[in-house]
């Protein structure tokens, strides 16, 4: 049979979905012969693809055609409509076909893929997707690769959007190939101007997939001023400062200068119109030059309780000179015609909502929780009543550690903006390191994705390694697929990743992980949620020891069952060999620390470090040793006698 595409319309991403499509059909059939691509807004015969419009369906269930994503298939066994209600929809309900015939993708990469060998089978499907923004941003040690890999990756899996946090990225780039973490490779810098090129190749990617485009974050608060951030949260004691930006740096305890030797983590004396007039310029001529970009992020300084002590800066909270500073912008921008959807941050300090300020021109804004200090062993019911919220007090601040208590602050800040809102998450920062099976961090994710829809959130970014597919990615593929899809069952979810993962031996390897993850117990590694960060639980030392035991048990099987058809399966049983090794490694640490060992646990840490990361080349698509060094040198193995320069993230 000879199979055809047609193009009803043309673009770069249809025409990129067309490819994607004719490739995938043909890995499925690799006997069905030439498969033919073509432009003929005309055609009634083979796979055609383009706009709702194109074909009379109807897309008004979308309030926005451009940011609600509508996937629209009917086809047979020779052909039919593939549409979406915008170009990045129509690559998306191409995957979906796909999906529906079997493929999947669970890592990413060509060694992620399964793509069986079947006949191409009739699909009838049409859904909007539940959750508007479905996106990840860029942390933790990345190369190249990896970015590039994860941004082609996440249309596959139901994401259709993707940030790139600051102007340079460079910080996250030197944190990977400068090797912080291992010992056992040699450091290879990257120069600013490599990682900006990177970037820009990055953002040509992005566009390819149609994925909305969001862009910046931390750093308005510096550079404006002259004062470099690429280097993130590197200390730099002696930082040159410009004498013409000292009288506009925050004053801290009598002193304007930089926050504890961090550009990044310095606040502006944002009283000062002058100041703010510079950091408005500076935004909205980023803005004027990247058109290309659909979210602009503008956030204030990366830590908390280092906000301006001035007595003008005292006459309100910090939150109404940033909605101050908004407002303003929004003037700007306006002035020079430019649509620029523009994200404010509700984030420690401005988690409190303004007093007195409203943002007047709410269609230009998003408002975007970062609830950080939130604890990731639970999830709460987000719409039951909040506790009232304690007092706003400049620079001694405390933050909590329950997302429902978050909401108290986000009801206060809707009383004040009626900016549609999103959350930037931290699952896959890490958190996801304090999970030794994967399954109980899957869970998180799936039950947060429903808790903030039902509270009225139109999106989630995920804040994460490229890399977190450790042990495998499933909670990665719960993340996409239930953001697209909230009527998923967690089960059914987790039956068909597994299935698809590790063939026949599936169930086993479920409950095996599982049982990981309970001895692991994430309550106990999992630090951002205690009262005390005391990790003294002798009671818990025999689980944590008897991790290796359950182990080796299994070591035998996954070395027997790696074989497969599917690279994919035997991919996805060798990281599970090489997560064997690690367990075994890790566990006794973590038992001596809950034993009250430290000393001796923090030298056993360091050792693991340098131990396991002889393995990193071998699994660094999966697996991010960087972040998994930052998990634990923030607090379980603080006293290491030979830390980092800076941390991760």
């Amino acid at each position: 049979m000879a199979y055809c595409i047609y193009k009803i319309r043309t673009n770069p991403t249809i025409d990129y979905a067309a490819e994607e499509l004719k490739k995938y059909l043909r890995m499925m059939m690799p006997r069905c012969g030439e498969i033919t691509v073509s432009y003929d807004p005309e055609a009634k015969t083979g796979y055609r693809l383009g706009l709702l419009e194109d074909f009379g369906v109807d897309g008004s269930e979308a309030k926005d055609l451009f940011l609600d994503d509508i996937l629209h298939i009917d086809t047979d066994e020779q052909g039919g409509v593939i549409a979406g209600s915008n170009s990045r929809s129509v690559l998306q309900a191409v995957y979906r076909f796909l999906q529906e015939n079997g493929c999947r993708w669970l890592y990413p990469g060509v060694d992620g893929e399964y793509i069986p060998v079947a006949d191409v089978k009739a699909v009838s499907y049409h859904k909007m997707a539940d959750v508007r923004i479905r996106a990840q941003c860029n942390e933790g040690c990345e190369s190249q690769t990896s970015v590039l890999e994860t941004i082609e990756f996440s249309p596959k899996i139901g994401l259709n959007s993707y940030m790139l946090e600051f102007d340079n990225p460079k910080v996250y780039y030197g944190y990977y190939y400068d090797h912080k973490y291992n010992p056992t490779r040699e450091s290879e810098p990257v120069s600013n101007l490599q990682v900006l090129q990177w970037k820009r190749q990055c953002e040509v990617e992005i566009a390819k997939r149609g994925l909305i485009f969001q862009d910046m974050g931390h750093g308005w608060t510096a550079e404006p001023f002259g004062l470099d951030s690429t280097e993130g949260w590197l200390k730099r004691p002696g930082q040159e400062i410009p004498d013409s930006a000292k009288p506009y740096l925050a004053l801290i305890n009598g002193e304007r200068g930089i926050y504890h030797d961090v550009a990044l983590n310095t606040n502006f004396c944002m009283s000062n119109a002058t100041a703010r007039s510079i950091v408005v310029k500076a935004i909205a001529d980023y803005a004027q030059n990247s058109t290309h970009v659909d979210f602009l992020h503008v956030w204030l300084a990366d830590a908390n309780n280092n906000h301006c002590e001035c007595d003008e800066c005292r006459k309100k909270m910090p939150s109404d000179w940033y909605v101050m500073l908004m407002n303003e912008l929004d003037k700007e921008l306006t002035a020079r015609h430019l649509p620029t959807r523009i994200v404010f941050c509700v984030y420690y300090d401005t988690a409190y909502a303004p007093a007195f300020e409203r943002i007047q021109n709410p269609d230009r804004f998003t408002m975007m929780l970062g609830a950080i200090t939130r604890q990731y062993t639970e999830t709460p019911d987000l719409t039951a009543s909040t506790a009232p919220l304690p007092p706003y007090n400049r620079n001694k601040n405390t933050f909590p550690k329950s997302l429902s208590d978050y909401m108290g602050y986000m009801k206060a800040w809707e009383q004040k903006c009626g900016s549609p809102k999103f959350c930037y998450e931290y699952h896959f920062w890490v958190h996801q390191y304090y999970d030794l099976g994967g399954l109980e961090i899957a869970r998180r994710i799936y039950e947060d994705v429903h808790a903030y829809k039902k509270a009225g959130f139109s999106g989630i970014i995920e804040d994460g390694s490229q890399r977190s597919f450790w042990p495998n990615g499933f909670a990665f593929y719960v993340y996409g697929q239930t953001l697209f899809d909230t009527s998923l069952d967690f089960d059914a979810l987790k039956e068909d990743y597994f299935s698809h993962a590790y063939g026949e031996h599936w169930r086993e390897i479920a409950d095996y992980l599982a049982e990981l993850g309970r001895l692991g117990c994430m309550e106990y590694l999992c630090y951002t949620h205690r009262a005390t960060k005391s990790y003294y639980r002798p009671e818990l030392a025999p689980q944590l020891r008897h991790i290796p035991a359950v182990v080796e048990e299994m070591e035998g099987k996954l070395k027997a069952w790696q074989a497969s058809d599917y690279r994919v399966q035997t991919v996805s049983y060798q990281l599970l060999r090489y997560h064997a090794l690690y367990c075994k490694g890790i566990a006794p640490i973590f038992a001596m620390k809950a034993e009250g060992k430290d000393d001796e646990a923090c030298a056993a840490f360091e050792t693991f470090l340098a131990d396991f990361g002889k393995y990193e080349i071998y699994i660094e698509r999966y697996f991010d040793q960087g972040l998994l060094g930052s998990a634990y040198r923030k607090e379980m193995f603080k006293n290491l006698k030979n830390p980092p320069k800076s941390e991760v993230g």
